[in-house]
């Protein structure tokens, strides 16, 4: 399996090349085709969450599910569950060998080669259902080679704007793309932009807006759903935290309603699927003292949430931020953000030719009028050189009450999951041994 990542690390000078015919080619050559219902998840955040709780319900409803999202925190096979099951390494080597033989002089990047590997894998595995993330975008991503029978965009904000533009609208127009005619379009954004409404209106898509079409109301106990002539009460509250999460789960309803007459799922499938959810990295907060909370949050509108969410928690002495970025990022603008709920700052480099170092985001601290000062009179600024070493010296300063943020990029909290992940490995290798 490392062969193969390797290999397709290799394959193409750059790790984002937008367009669809490459892609297209070979997929005809494989002759992939999902005979089961489909459902596309695009938009700049809450796309992890929404496939997140739409495969845990059917799952709950007794559907066999197959489920592609990226990046992965820790291991590839992440990214393709069956059955709420990472795919087996052995399996997804079998698809990768299929790829590269039909792929012939075509040249794949990392993220193409993946998608047509896990959407063979899906092809293959007698799926009821296939839910797909998109990965960048939406007119260009490789994923949009599949007619989705349904397809959510979950909000818009502005990310990758080298990619997709700098503008809502632009970016809006990009991820509408993956709305089909005659198809159920969700979006989920309460203030969805004018391109979009205006592209699923001109190709005959089936249209729920948040707040015509579907909403939500709820107390401090459970909320509720309505949707066209339907609704759905006395719903727990949904496992994943975070404020935005109803949004995200409102459009997952959404879709479960549009979908009814192909995938029946009871209220009881619902609320038993949003009661178990489990998503790593995604407000995860993880047990013990002092509190540690992790986030992949990486643009100004998820920060915002993230910032939204610690407000929520209640009162702590201290906050500490582990934070890693890419150098791509909004970086002043997500500091701008959260800087307000920040005591003590730990930066941490990332890997690669995208990252920003340690020294980078420091400068970019001392621009937002946070300097280098040593913690006793002023906000502590320290520099590590990975994320779980920051997060070691944040805990050695921290004390019980206190809090740790990690945030910044899908690499800093990786980083910090694959650490603790070789930690238990260890540790359990040791009771065995003893």
């Amino acid at each position: 399996m490392q062969y193969w990542l390797a290999h397709i690390e290799r394959l193409h000078p750059s790790s984002i090349e937008l367009g669809l015919d490459r892609v297209r080619e070979v997929a005809q050559r494989l002759g992939l085709a999902l005979d089961c219902t489909v459902v596309s998840v695009g938009g700049t955040n809450g796309k992890g969450s929404s496939c997140a709780m739409l495969e845990a319900i059917l799952l709950e409803a007794g559907y066999r599910v197959g489920t592609y999202t990226s990046p992965h925190l820790v291991e590839f096979r992440e990214r393709a569950r069956i059955g709420g099951v990472p795919a087996e390494p052995r399996v997804l080597a079998e698809q990768f060998e299929a790829v590269e033989a039909a792929r012939g002089a075509v040249t794949l990047t990392y993220f193409e080669f993946s998608t047509l590997a896990i959407l063979r894998l899906f092809q293959h595995s007698g799926l009821d259902v296939a839910i797909l993330e998109v990965g960048l975008g939406g007119r260009l991503d490789a994923v949009n080679i599949v007619d989705a029978d349904c397809a959510i965009v979950t909000s818009i904000a502005i990310d990758h704007a080298e990619w997709l533009g700098d503008t809502r609208e632009a970016i809006g127009l990009e991820k509408a793309h993956i709305y089909r005619s005659g198809r159920p379009a969700i979006c989920s954004d309460p203030v969805p932009p004018k391109t979009l409404v205006e592209h699923a209106q001109a190709i005959g898509a089936d249209l729920w807006l948040f707040g015509r079409d579907f909403n939500y109301s709820g107390d401090r106990q459970q909320w509720s759903w309505a949707g066209r002539g339907r609704r759905r009460n006395a719903i727990a509250y949904p496992a994943l935290r975070g404020a935005n999460q109803l949004l995200n789960a409102s459009g997952v309803l959404a879709a479960l309603d549009a979908l009814r007459d192909r995938l029946p799922v009871s209220q009881q499938a619902v609320r038993q699927g949003l009661a178990s959810v489990e998503l790593p990295g995604r407000f995860q907060v993880l047990p013990g003292q002092p509190v540690i909370v992790l986030d992949v949050a990486h643009n100004p509108h998820a920060v915002a949430h993230l910032a939204t969410n610690l407000d929520n928690m209640g009162f702590f002495p201290r906050t500490y931020a582990v934070l890693g970025m890419l150098r791509d990022k909004d970086i002043d603008a997500v500091v701008a953000m959260i800087k307000g709920r920040i005591d003590h700052w730990l930066l941490a480099s990332l890997p690669g030719a995208r990252a920003a170092s340690a020294e980078e985001l420091a400068e970019r601290l001392r621009a937002a009028g946070i300097g280098d000062e040593n913690g006793a009179d002023g906000p502590l600024v320290a520099l590590h050189a990975t994320p779980s070493e920051a997060l070691r010296a944040a805990r050695e300063r921290a004390g019980a009450n206190d809090r740790i943020v990690v945030f910044g990029s899908f690499l800093t909290v990786s980083d910090v999951l694959a650490t603790r992940a070789a930690a238990n490995r260890s540790s359990r290798h040791g009771q065995a041994q003893r």
